[in-house]
């Protein structure tokens, strides 16, 4: 036992080391903190869970309190965590947020909820002294952002969405050798899409909710459903009710990552076209086909989306292709390659994976190895931000732009004709229904953020 634990040690400072390297050439810092960060989740699921024990891993940090409507969920990640940091303690429970934050003080909160929850966490976490990391999409609707962004400005707090691409050592590679040395010299297009067969299409029947779940805090200012089972994981993200369809939750990624290698603004203009064309049984209300096309100045950004169906290329079923007059660049999650048009051999690119220098990852349940990585730097540049001062690598602002963009697809393809957003005036340009459908209407008691008054 001695000897695994000297080499695993030896394996994290050898990785620390390389990480400090990397973070130092592509313009991140090494967060260095002597003081323990006050830190809680809300969202103990999935993806909460994972953003939690990858921040863990990098910094010093105390989780001193969870946040969850499942008391199963709540009940496992509070045991993990006293597992994995340094005090082993075990962090307070909480199931609504707004006690947490009422009752408790944090330097950081993780928001890892279904999407109907973020504008409204985010606000109140960044209105109690907190910085936040919230996860993609930043919101179900425009005004949602636009709020979140005039919370962080006011409270001048650090938000970093979870848009880790932008984290991804072999897409920072892409950018620094291939995007900004001018390889593909000038770009004329850009396509990007989704063929997963992600889209939950059942019909369970109506049951009792359960003792572990408070369904009507878990439904919060969203349109309340009949219970049908646990909503968690692939189940609510099949519903526009609570989230952005496969558009909000796949393109968000890609368009993202086109605008930060292309340091592209707001589009000019978006349309979209889709629907329910094949996958009609099952209780989803997401398109299971969807095409959109943001428009900029001299190129367009195409996305194309089937939850049925062969991948157009298999190689790349999540993806981005940029084309140049120089060559072509296709990219994803596990690899990118530039294939020159003058014939020479193609420049590959693959992904960092860092499963000796943290082998506790090979026993997570459900981890994605391949976004380990990639979550850590993130986690770092936040980090870093806040130490400093600065925006992060994924501010809330353009988080929002690339969230938001995803949204207007979705209202283009409702309302079956092109949108043009104007950000200052907050209105779709001669549209009123469009700009009526900008903020939707809140369930109950709950109050829809604005950014006139945050």
């Amino acid at each position: 036992m001695p000897n695994t634990l000297h080499r695993r040690h030896f394996l994290k400072a050898a990785s620390a080391s390389l990480l400090l390297s990397s973070l130092s050439t592509y313009g991140f810092e090494f967060f260095k903190d002597e003081q323990p960060k006050k830190v809680a989740l809300i969202g103990t699921g999935w993806y909460g869970t994972s953003d939690l024990l990858r921040l863990i891993q990098v910094a010093n940090v105390e989780v001193t309190a969870l946040c969850d409507v499942d008391s199963v969920f709540l009940n496992n990640t509070a045991n993990l965590v006293a597992q994995r940091q340094k005090n082993g303690k075990r962090p307070r429970l909480f199931i609504d947020y707004r006690k947490m934050l009422d009752t408790m003080d944090f330097d950081i909160v993780l928001i890892g909820t279904p999407d109907h929850w973020h504008a409204l966490m985010c606000i109140a976490a960044l209105q109690s002294g907190a910085h936040v990391y919230v996860q993609k999409p930043t919101s179900v609707d425009v005004i949602e952002g636009e709020a979140m962004i005039a919370a962080a400005r006011k409270y001048n707090k650090v938000v970093q969405v979870g848009t880790q691409r932008k984290s991804t050592p072999h897409l920072i590679s892409v950018k620094k050798e291939i995007i900004d040395t001018g390889l593909l010299g000038t770009i004329g297009h850009v396509d990007m899409c989704c063929y997963y067969h992600m889209r939950a299409n059942d019909n369970p029947p109506e049951q009792p909710v359960p003792d572990r779940l408070d369904y009507e805090m878990w439904t919060g200012p969203a349109p309340m459903r009949p219970y049908d089972g646990l909503p968690h994981r692939r189940w609510w993200r099949t519903f526009r009710e609570y989230g952005n369809g496969i558009t909000g939750d796949m393109c968000v990624h890609m368009l993202d990552t086109v605008r930060w290698m292309l340091n592209l603004g707001w589009p000019k203009r978006i349309s979209s076209e889709g629907g329910i064309f094949v996958q009609k049984n099952g209780k989803s209300t997401i398109s299971d086909t969807q095409s959109a096309v943001f428009e900029y100045d001299n190129f367009n950004c195409n996305w194309q989306h089937r939850t049925w169906g062969n991948a157009a290329d298999p190689e790349y079923p999540w993806a981005f292709k940029i084309y140049g007059e120089k060559g072509m660049l296709k990219a994803d999650v596990m690899k990118a390659e530039f294939v020159p048009a003058n014939g020479d051999a193609p420049i590959k690119f693959e992904v960092l994976y860092e499963r000796e220098a943290y082998p506790e990852d090979l026993n997570e349940k459900d981890i994605e190895l391949h976004a380990a990585p990639a979550t850590r730097r993130h986690m770092l540049n936040f980090l870093n931000a806040i130490q400093n001062g600065t925006k992060p690598i994924a501010d809330i602002e353009e988080g929002h732009i690339s969230s938001a963009s995803c949204i207007l697809a979705n209202l283009s393809m409702d309302l079956k004709r092109p949108l043009v957003y104007d950000p200052k005036s907050r209105m779709v340009v001669n549209d009123r229904k469009a700009t009526d459908l900008l903020q939707r209407t809140y369930r109950g008691n709950w109050v829809h953020p604005h950014p006139d008054t945050i």
